[in-house]
Order: structure tokens, then sequence, then C-alpha cells
């Protein structure tokens, strides 16, 4: 699998060959997109356990300090148990693997053919993500949760206006 780097506890084992029995995967908690897919991915039966952390987080930077966490906000990163550094194209993957009814889909986007299209679609996200991303800042139909947005599965966005920071009423 490509984008896949690191060794096993410093010992000079290719990682590739690594039993991997849990996988960490990095999501930009600001992105609608990355949010939907992290909430997809939760409701997955999982052959592997994932653990989904927000990419560039306090919790991020603690438990992966030798990761660069500003490209981990840009693309996908996937950390394995044993140090294992899935990013981009392979990062989408390893995570497809990671579920049941998904594992063979992850073998045959593992092959050169699929992995072409793999990339089709990893590219297709990232020009959508893209396209949000404004000034500096997400816009477009992206929500925000330091907005107030939060997202419901069964009702889907929902605001809750911030609070007057002087406790009175607010005008306006």
């Amino acid at each position: 699998m490509t984008g896949q780097t690191g060794t096993k506890g410093g010992a000079g084992v290719p990682a590739d060959r690594t039993p991997v029995r849990r996988l960490t995967v990095l999501y930009d908690a600001d992105c609608s997109l990355c949010a939907f897919l992290r909430d997809w991915l939760v409701r997955q039966p999982q052959l592997v356990p994932l653990e989904l952390v927000p990419a560039g987080s306090q919790e991020a930077r603690l438990r992966f300090p030798g990761l660069d966490h500003r490209a981990t906000l840009e693309e996908i990163t996937v950390v394995g148990d044993a140090g294992q550094v899935y990013r981009d194209t392979a990062a989408w993957i390893v995570t497809l693997w990671a579920l049941r009814e998904h594992r063979p889909l992850a073998h045959r986007l593992s092959t050169p053919s699929g992995a072409r299209l793999a990339r089709g679609a990893v590219l297709a996200a990232a020009k959508w993500r893209g396209a949000q991303w404004q000034g500096g800042q997400w816009g477009g139909p992206a929500y925000r949760r330091s907005e107030g947005w939060a997202y419901d599965p069964g009702r889907g966005w929902v605001h809750t206006p911030p609070g007057c920071d002087s406790g009175g009423r607010a005008t306006g």
C-alpha cells in the first residue's frame, strides 16, 4: 500500500510487516464533509477498531508528537497502533480495510487499477473541500461548531445561538 511510512518500535522492521490491531483516524473537525465521514465511520461494523481524533487537536499533538500536524489538516492521516502512518489515498484504503463491509472494496482499491480510482475519489473530495475554504476559513455549506452549529443524526444540522457574554438579553 502506498503512502505508508514508519517502522515498528524503531527496530528497523518495515511497518508493512507489522500487524495492525487499531487505527487512529485524524480528521478535520471543522470540515462538514470530514464530520459527516467521521459520523459514518463510527456507525460501521469494524474489524479493526477505529479511533477518530480531530487533526491538529491537543490530543493529536500529545499522542503523535512526531507528525506534521498542519499537514494532517490538509489530508487525511491514519496512524496504526505500531506507529504506521498512512496518508492520502493509502489512508482512505486502510480505513476502508478496517470496516467489515468494506474490506473487499479496500482490497480491490489497493491494486494498481483500483488505486487510480481511489486517487480520483480522494482528489474529488479535496476539490470539494477546497471549494469550501474561503478567505482562510470554511465557508459555503460548512457549519462550524464555534458558531453554534451541531450535527444531530436524527435531525441534521441544528443551530443554537451562542449566549450573550454580559448575561443580559441579546438585542438587535
